[in-house]
């Protein structure tokens, strides 16, 4: 017997025990003596999964379960789940809609819920313990997309290469498909920030919003007022609306921050990355595998298939190549740029490095921020809800101070809409060409109508 398929039986033995069956049980599934089974539990106990290098394959196909025979599956699962994510196979997902995927591959029937898996894993003592939230946070005015490309969140992970040096790990996800894009780069600067959103919307097509956070790189800056940076110019020329979060208040990136997570677990653990490149190439692996992935909050379909069950917003023909270096200097275009700001204890919010007073709003509110800007001028509201909610209210509407041209969308990147005067006027034409021709055709096949 090879020592592949020794190690997969010690392996399996693990699984056994782990999901409460007995020694004897074990044994005589196995084949193997009590003595064999109890030696290996030991070395499990003393080493972990590295003394178990290899797992067994073999299929499991059943019809439907009992009760305790589910229960076991799910606990067997999150055991095979664990090991593989100790050895670095596949995706480390180890909670309970990856036992539910890997249960529903294995032919479990009855299907368990998500919230049974966690019961059975809570009585095991197979689970984690979970961290509770600040309730004393102000309640942030937030979007609320319910279909792809609405909503991308941007962040940046930060992390070093093997010899030590920093690196901007910059992460987009669409909140609805979850489907992302990975690419690192050496800093953290406007430049950079500012060919990364290229790059995304290149890639995944141009969302409605781009949510990011309030670093230098994707602000302009903390020390000059009411100035317009690279990346809120980007964003008005691709013509995304650009939403800035809460200052410090990570949640309001709940979607891309919880991504982290599972980007930092497949690119980075276990990974000895040495540049830049090295990190690009198995960021993009790793993307590969996931979006094409069944995600159990997708209803089982994969981020991909998600993403492109609507159609992508293309970048417009004004727009820089992204696969070249960006102009120095960015034109100002018309649209819209969004804050979600706190009301201070002088009621007022702090919106590119101005202070605008905020009438009526309470101290600590959480309040949207819009700037509208538009060839005839830029002016500044406060609302004290999201765009999308169903009802909202304007506090307070300031003028907004712009020293350069603002400037329209050239017709040649928009996307002519005919009206429906021009459209009848054209159904009417294509009819009266088909009756002119079908009286031509009676004509000369010899009617007496004619």
């Amino acid at each position: 017997m090879s020592e592949e398929v020794l190690q997969a039986e010690r392996e399996r033995a693990i699984h056994l025990l782990r999901s409460g069956h007995s020694v004897p049980e074990v044994a005589e599934a196995l084949g193997r003596s009590e003595r064999w089974v109890r030696k290996w539990r030991k070395r499990f106990e003393e080493e972990g999964w590295e003394g178990l290098k290899s797992r067994s394959r073999r299929p499991h196909h059943l019809a439907r379960q009992s009760p305790d025979e589910v229960r076991q599956a799910i606990l067997e699962a999150r055991s095979e789940l664990e090991a593989e994510a100790t050895k670095g196979e596949d995706l480390k997902f180890i909670g309970s809609p990856a036992i539910r995927t890997r249960l529903k591959e294995k032919g479990i029937e009855p299907l368990p819920s998500c919230r049974t898996i966690e019961r059975v894993l809570h009585q095991a003592g197979m689970t984690r313990p979970s961290q509770t939230s600040n309730s004393q946070e102000p309640d942030y005015p937030r979007l609320r997309p319910d279909q792809p490309h609405t909503l991308v969140q941007v962040d940046i992970y930060p992390r070093h290469l093997q010899g030590g040096q920093p690196v901007a790990c910059f992460n987009g996800l669409d909140v609805v498909s979850r489907r992302p894009v990975c690419r690192a780069y050496p800093r953290r600067r406007s430049q950079d920030a500012a060919h990364f959103l290229a790059y995304l919307w290149a890639t995944v097509g141009v969302p409605r919003y781009t949510q990011v956070d309030n670093e230098a790189c994707f602000s302009g800056g903390f020390s000059h007022p009411c100035v317009l940076g690279r990346v809120v110019r980007l964003a008005l020329m691709a013509g995304t609306e650009l939403v800035f979060s809460p200052v410090r208040h990570p949640r309001s990136q709940g979607a891309v921050e919880r991504f982290h997570r599972t980007y930092a677990r497949h690119v980075w653990e276990d990974t000895l990355l040495a540049d830049i490149a090295q990190v690009n190439e198995q960021a993009e692996l790793f993307v590969q595998r996931y979006i094409h992935r069944p995600h159990p909050q997708l209803g089982e379909r994969t981020p991909e298939q998600v993403h492109r069950s609507r159609p992508a917003r293309h970048l417009p023909t004004h727009f820089p190549d992204p696969s070249e270096p960006l102009p120095e200097r960015l034109p100002l275009y018309a649209g819209r740029v969004h804050f979600i700001r706190k009301v201070d204890g002088e009621g007022r919010v702090k919106v590119l490095n101005r202070a605008w007073a905020v009438p009526g709003a309470a101290i600590g509110q959480g309040v949207w921020v819009t700037l509208t800007l538009t060839p005839q001028g830029a002016y500044l509201e406060v609302f004290d809800a999201a765009p999308d909610a169903p009802r909202r209210r304007r506090l307070v509407r300031h003028p907004f101070p712009v020293k350069e041209p603002i400037l329209s969308w050239p017709q040649a990147s928009l996307r002519k809409v005919p009206s429906l005067t021009a459209v009848f006027a054209r159904l009417g034409n294509r009819l009266r060409t088909l009756i002119a021709a079908l009286l031509s055709a009676r004509c000369l096949g010899g009617s007496s109508a004619c």
